[in-house]
């Protein structure tokens, strides 16, 4: 970027920076929601609020058979053999 051209594109400086904030909060929750471990870890959660009866069993398989895709659609962990 030119001097001028960075002159003139100033004023949208702010702009600029929350577009780029806003990427870095949309990657780190796709990260977040879309990690195998982390994928993992709910089926774990679901499974105990299951056995708890903090929520019903109809529900359960609902999230449990949503958290299974995600996880086949992940793919294979690294490093690891595909099932």
């Amino acid at each position: 970027m030119g001097l001028f051209t960075g002159l003139l594109t100033l004023p949208l400086a702010p702009v600029r920076g929350v577009v780029w904030v806003a990427e870095r909060i949309q990657d780190e929750a796709l990260r977040q929601t879309e990690d195998p471990t982390a994928i993992r870890r709910r089926l774990a959660e679901v499974d105990r609020a299951r056995e708890a009866g903090e929520i019903p069993p109809e529900e359960a398989a609902r999230e449990e058979e949503y958290l299974v895709g995600k996880l086949l659609a992940a793919g294979p962990p690294l490093g690891g053999l595909e099932v």
